[in-house]
């Protein structure tokens, strides 16, 4: 595998790490592969856990495929959509070949899935209303319900059925070529067929909605790719194969918030009344042969964008010395990459808070601190930890993590790589900013860093971005914690879950964009600095939309709105009130985790200011328990500062101790450059 990374390999004979090559057909294994994408349970174990493709869930064995139109199960502290085998896909004709279904390819945004034993290549994309498949050579096709089948029904041409089930849901399946389907109490089968089949859920019985699923029948998608060729904008674009040229999909709130119009490049129809129900909100129609997405601009900059009067810069370079002299390697414990990350995000935001309020005296020690604890990951020389190339993937691990799937917060396995390496990234950035011959000499694994969040070989020969100071074949960057499709990052990796994916900490996957942004700013990237903020743009559109909750919010039941104000977990088929290590109680922690690390860029994530004081007031409550971390008060303070900043520097200053990637000073300079 050629690889643009640095670092020592693993060890190949590690185990925790699992074998891509038990899903992915060989053709593939020569490139990097996805580690945190929307298809991830498809590969791992069993590849048997479902993922969600909007609107339908997707599960698969070695022999079928089998379709849910999920039900949500809602209470106050968790919404999960649930899996029922609505329909099963396989051939009538049992062949004694089990092999594993096979990854033959996949692109941003969908992902053909092939089972051999039974003839079938499905063409999965993320919001199609449509589940379209090929059947390869003449078989007979047999598709089982756990329902019970009410009636099966033909046009004149045996292309179009229409097959209704004991549980109200009625299904259409059109076929490239006639078929002769039968069917029993709970299986439909066909005589031997050869061809293209779509099936679609008919959410509405009203004609139009049938109608729309009739006319565009024909023209189906095989793959999908998203872009960042302009700043802030993103771009899908399908491959389409049949008889026709427009192609429906479906759009969730934020694509209908983000799309755009704009000439016959990107001319789009939105059929408002064409709806899917969704766990990430209703799904509506769209005709159009490729979207335009845009965010609004945000303008990354190395210090806040009000500044801090002078009349304040006293009781902060106060502050920052005491800080500064605290900074010591030498009594550095911590091993693991998420503390040690966190550790020197703190220190770096320390120099720039010198620069901030004009006392640079204390730069240098900032600057030995900042190398004595980077250079020992970028050079190898860490005592028990460091970080490795894997060439089964095609990413970066910790030593760690590559023996024990637990270490670092399962970074071995893929998990958390943005929040982690974005604090590294900042670390680099602002050292490259203060020392530019030191940012020279590191160039070459600061972006083989950056790379393995902003992967700059993509596994299908196609993907998201272009340049980012890359060295490419093609440009193009494939981005393995992005999810296309929502527009917001992943962190969970190699871990098979019947939920799907999962995203912890909104601010820290903010800051690692917002880091690359900087490590453009402090290399002269310019493709790396406007590919950071593009991403940072899309990922505070998205925060906002699903983890932010603002009272009387639309997009969750009331039920589930009415108790939060912000998601602990989000998955791809659950929201839940809890985080894994802090019960739902801890509002504190919630808010935290979404705030941490507190930086300029912080205001944008939380720009909304009613909201926040909906989120604070909510929370405050949960402050007033016995033992509450004083860390998270800081987190809660620095939010209350947004719009009663007096009240909040007066409980900053009674607070005794900080999170350990935050700093009284920083919390000073974010109250003091509020306006």
């Amino acid at each position: 595998m050629s690889s643009p990374y640095v670092f020592p390999m693993t060890d190949p004979s590690s185990t925790v790490i699992p074998d891509p090559s038990n899903f992915f057909s060989p053709k593939l294994l020569s490139k990097p592969l996805p580690t945190n994408s929307f298809f991830q349970n498809f590969v791992l174990d069993n590849g048997d856990q479902p993922e969600y493709f909007h609107p339908y869930l997707i599960k698969s064995s070695n022999s079928s495929l089998s379709v849910s139109y999920p039900s949500l199960s809602i209470t106050p502290s968790v919404i999960s959509q649930v899996f029922n085998a609505d329909l099963t896909i396989t051939s009538s004709t049992k062949t004694s070949n089990q092999q594993n279904h096979v990854i033959s390819s996949f692109s941003d945004l969908s992902v053909t899935l092939d089972i051999p034993s039974s003839n079938l290549t499905f063409f999965l994309v993320c919001g199609s209303p449509f589940l379209t498949f090929s059947v390869t050579k003449p078989t007979p096709i047999s598709i089982t319900t756990i329902h019970s089948i009410n009636s099966l029904s033909s046009n004149e041409k045996f292309t179009k059925y229409t097959f209704k089930f004991d549980n109200d849901q009625t299904w259409l399946l059109y076929a490239s070529l006639p078929i002769k389907l039968t069917h029993s109490l709970s299986e439909i089968t066909s005589e031997d067929f050869s061809g293209i089949i779509r099936i679609a859920l008919l959410t509405d019985s009203n004609s139009e909605n049938e109608d729309a699923l009739d006319m565009f029948s024909t023209c189906y998608p095989v793959s999908g790719d998203a872009s960042f060729k302009d700043p802030f904008t993103m771009e899908y674009k399908w491959e389409k194969k049949g008889s026709s040229d427009d192609l429906l999909m479906l759009a969730h709130p934020l694509h209908i918030q983000l799309l755009q119009s704009n000439g016959t490049d990107h001319n789009v129809a939105v059929f408002d009344d064409f709806k899917y129900q969704s766990i990430d909100g209703d799904l509506v129609g769209v005709v159009g042969n490729s979207w335009l997405l845009e965010a609004d601009s945000v303008d990354v900059t190395w210090l806040s964008s009000n500044g801090v009067k002078k009349e304040f810069h006293d009781e902060i370079v106060s502050s920052l010395l005491k800080d500064v002299e605290g900074l010591d390697s030498s009594t550095i414990t911590t091993k693991d990459s998420y503390s040690y990350g966190k550790l020197i995000g703190r220190a770096a935001r320390l120099a720039l808070i010198a620069e901030e309020v004009s006392y640079l005296d204390v730069i240098p020690k900032v600057k030995k601190f900042l190398k004595e604890t980077i250079e020992p990951w970028l050079d190898g020389t860490l005592n028990g930890n460091g970080f490795l190339q894997d060439d089964k993937w095609g990413g970066i691990v910790t030593k760690q993590g590559s023996v024990d799937p637990n270490a670092d917060f399962g970074f071995g396995i893929y998990n958390d790589h943005l929040d982690h390496l974005g604090y590294f990234l900042y670390g680099i950035s602002v050292l490259a900013k203060i020392d530019t011959s030191w940012g020279e000499k590191y160039k070459s694994q600061a972006y083989s860093l950056m790379k393995d969040i902003l992967s700059t070989d993509s596994g299908s020969g196609s993907g998201p971005g272009s340049g980012s100071g890359s060295d490419s074949d093609n440009g193009d960057t494939s981005l393995r914690w992005f999810y296309p499709y929502r527009g917001s990052s992943v962190s969970s990796g190699l871990m098979a879950s019947k939920d799907g994916r999962n995203h912890k900490s909104r601010s820290e996957a903010a800051n690692g964009c917002y880091s690359a942004a900087l490590m453009g700013l402090a290399y002269n990237d310019a493709d790396l600095y406007i590919l950071g903020s593009t991403l940072l743009a899309f990922g505070i559109k998205a925060t906002q939309m699903w983890w932010h909750i603002k009272e009387g919010g639309k997009i969750y039941s009331e039920e589930f709105t009415k108790e939060n104000r912000i998601m602990g977990f989000l998955w791809s088929n659950k929201r839940e009130s809890e985080l894994w290590f802090e019960p739902a109680k801890f509002k504190e922690a919630r808010l935290g985790i979404h705030l941490l690390p507190l930086l300029p860029i912080s205001e944008a994530l939380f720009s909304d200011v009613e909201y926040v004081k909906q989120l604070v007031e909510w929370t405050l409550p949960a402050l007033e328990r016995e033992g509450v971390d004083e860390g998270w008060k800081g987190f809660v303070y620095a939010l209350q500062g947004i719009y009663d900043k007096e009240s909040a520097l007066e409980k900053i200053r009674s607070l005794k101790s900080f999170d350990d990637g935050n700093s009284f000073t920083n919390l000073l300079w974010w109250i003091h450059s509020r306006e």
